[in-house]
């Protein structure tokens, strides 16, 4: 099935208060106030200049810091797990759901070191139960309200979005209804080489965003802004939330996703949630007609299984796919 080799790439892979602005001397990402993002047009002029500019923001006051507590609780219970248990969700050798290792060599011959568990949330049928923990025995109840809860986020993001570009909101998220959502729990072990590995190779999420929390306070996670690699500083409880190549094509080039990374830390162990929301069955992905009358559309217009398929065709590294979308001057 394409949007199960399309997960295959991830798993491998509302409101905003201050939109701070992102200095390479500060290593802090904007963040947005939900709560501000409704009511206030400075907050949203942020919001669009962090997407414009960054393709990354951190969002508070998201009002479901609960469901984020319990989640956290949880994937940090299974990691703890002893590894025989764990290998029980283990991905089969042709699969995508499942646990573990992302011990590979990557492009530029760093290892990839990183412990996963990657699972299909959305939509529910293709939801594989075999490979989701029935230990701490909260988590599959907390995965799905947890993917419930997500689901509101990420469509009132796309309906914010979709008025800082004078769009039908309806627009951004009639492409997402019924979409594909996944979720990758992230390990990251301290290594004492750490020079010599990669957490996650560098890359842009090829779907349409990506809403992550990290477990604890380690450092891992950075952008590449100007040719420069830049840490992220966590801001607790917030979601980084960051721009896909879709919605960079849908948005006509105006919105821009951001090669990133994530490094390992020599001492400490590092963990993160994250959740890929992808455009659903039948969805054209391509620039939006209101969006490309100055300039003309810069990318290709093709149905969703044809996406996946310029996707697979790359390694997903880099900005691979979106460079294979661009239409030729």
């Amino acid at each position: 099935m394409l949007g199960e080799e399309m997960s295959r790439e991830l798993g491998g892979s509302v409101l905003v208060a201050n939109v701070q602005a992102l200095l390479p001397a500060t290593p802090v990402m904007c963040h947005s106030d939900m709560r501000k993002l409704l009511v206030d047009d400075d907050e949203m002029g942020k919001l669009h200049l962090a997407c414009k500019e960054w393709g990354f923001f951190q969002l508070i006051n998201h009002e479901v810091a609960e469901v984020i507590e319990k989640m956290k609780a949880d994937v940090q219970e299974f990691f703890k797990l002893p590894q025989k248990k764990k290998n029980e969700y283990a991905k089969l050798p042709s699969g995508v759901d499942g646990y573990g290792q992302n011990f590979v060599v990557s492009e530029d011959q760093k290892l990839d070191w990183a412990d996963m568990l990657f699972l299909q949330c959305l939509p529910a049928s293709e939801r594989n139960m075999r490979f989701w923990p029935d230990e701490p025995t909260s988590f599959r109840e907390t995965l799905v309200k947890y993917s419930s809860e997500l689901v509101k986020v990420s469509n009132c993001l796309l309906k914010l979005m979709a008025k800082n570009l004078e769009i039908n909101p309806e627009q951004f998220t009639n492409m997402f209804e019924d979409g594909r959502q996944s979720v990758r729990m992230n390990y990251y072990p301290p290594c004492v080489h750490a020079s010599k590995v990669i957490g996650f190779t560098p890359h842009s999420d090829p779907g349409g965003l990506t809403l992550l929390v990290q477990l604890n306070e380690v450092q891992g996670l950075q952008i590449k802004k100007n040719g420069k690699w830049i840490p992220i500083s966590p801001v607790p409880g917030a979601f980084i939330v960051n721009i896909g190549d879709v919605i960079e094509i849908m948005s006509n080039g105006e919105y821009k996703s951001i090669e990133h990374r994530a490094v390992v830390d020599p001492e400490k162990e590092r963990l993160s949630i994250a959740i890929f929301c992808s455009p659903g069955a039948g969805a054209i992905i391509g620039p939006l007609p209101e969006l490309t009358k100055e300039k003309g559309a810069i990318y290709k217009s093709v149905s969703r299984e044809e996406y996946i398929k310029f996707v697979l065709s790359r390694k997903p590294v880099r900005k691979s796919a979106i460079n294979l979308m661009k239409l030729e001057n």
